[in-house]
């Protein structure tokens, strides 16, 4: 009935008004922002409906549709065919998208969260406590897993691999699956290494058979793990709302690392992945956390050597300048409405 009464109106204000009072009436609809996200209480876009009160500019000048992907690479598609507005993108899939996809107008706008920094967590990469795997080298002949080739996580345990002269195909295998089902692989030595990421590497089932052989720490120092992506034809068009958007995501995201508002944002995380909130009331939104920056501002110097790297392992065919890819004055704007 909305909707009839809403076109009824428009209709109206044209045959009134003429069609400059129908543009006025589809300028003041909500821009419909459609985000993704690929792990639950980790990815910013995840938590953003949970603190919807916090949301001042919500269904007013901005509306979310918010879709969870198996990986950052499959986002590359749904950007290229017109189904998603900013992409969780990690930072193997940026170059990839850019140059392999070419997605040239695509600009980082936004943090989501970053790995290695010193003092929080790092993604972890394990093998079976009682199992024959003591070091790198020892994957030689061996299965290892990865949520998606190309993405963050991959990219990390590939770069760690060639530090022990092992290349994927020649020295290993690998397969993929979803991060939920890593802990059973490697308890039924199906695979040899799976990849660890919050909240799974917390999991207790998995600490008691798995211990950590390597972190993306020690493959590639600190990454810009996972930022947000938009085509610049898209930001260009809106940006008034999506300057309302990173407002409204500061705002909540500061909510999250609040020690003030810890107790309910354990809730919230055990409520969004079906888990006890004892598994995050140790770590989640405090140093033993991904690090996220209080303004969402992302570390293109970080990002640029990750982007380095990616060129590097042979995923793209050269590198670029990340900050010619990069518009931050979205979010910078945004941060400043809340000093």
């Amino acid at each position: 009935m909305r909707l009839s009464m809403t076109g009824l109106g428009v209709a109206v204000a044209v045959a009134v008004f003429g069609a400059g009072a129908f543009e006025a009436a589809r300028a003041a609809d909500p821009v419909k922002i459609r985000l993704s996200f690929v792990v639950p209480g980790s990815n910013t876009a995840s938590l953003l409906m949970e603190k919807k009160e916090l949301a001042k500019h919500l269904d007013k000048s901005y509306r979310l549709e918010i879709t969870r992907f198996a990986g950052t690479p499959p986002m590359i598609t749904a950007l290229a065919a017109g189904e998603l507005d900013i992409a969780n993108l990690a930072y193997p899939t940026l170059p990839i998208a850019i140059q392999n996809a070419g997605i040239d107008d695509l600009r980082v706008i936004s943090d989501d969260f970053q790995d290695g920094n010193p003092g929080h967590y790092s993604n972890e990469f394990m093998v079976l406590k009682d199992g024959p795997i003591k070091k790198v080298a020892d994957l030689k002949g061996k299965v290892v897993a990865t949520n998606a080739a190309g993405s963050g996580v991959d990219i990390a345990m590939r770069a760690m691999l060639r530090k022990s002269g092992l290349e994927d195909k020649r020295d290993y295998t690998v397969v993929e699956a979803p991060f939920p089902t890593m802990r059973a692989m490697l308890g039924e030595k199906k695979v040899d290494l799976i990849p660890a990421v919050l909240p799974f590497s917390f999991d207790p089932e998995l600490t008691k058979i798995g211990h950590s052989l390597f972190t993306t720490r020690d493959a590639v120092g600190v990454s810009q793990f996972v930022m947000w992506s938009a085509r610049k034809s898209f930001l260009d068009k809106n940006r008034a709302a999506m300057v309302d958007l990173m407002e409204d995501t500061i705002r909540i995201m500061r909510w999250y690392l609040d020690p003030a508002n810890h107790k309910e944002a354990v809730e919230i995380a055990a409520r969004l992945t079906k888990q006890p909130p004892e598994r995050f009331a140790s770590w989640i939104f405090t140093d033993k956390d991904y690090y996220r920056d209080r303004s969402l501002v992302p570390d293109i110097a970080a990002l640029q050597r990750n982007v380095d790297l990616t060129r590097d392992l042979g995923f793209v065919k050269a590198s670029f300048d990340v900050s010619k890819f990069s518009d931050l004055s979205i979010v910078q704007e945004a941060a400043k409405r809340l000093q």
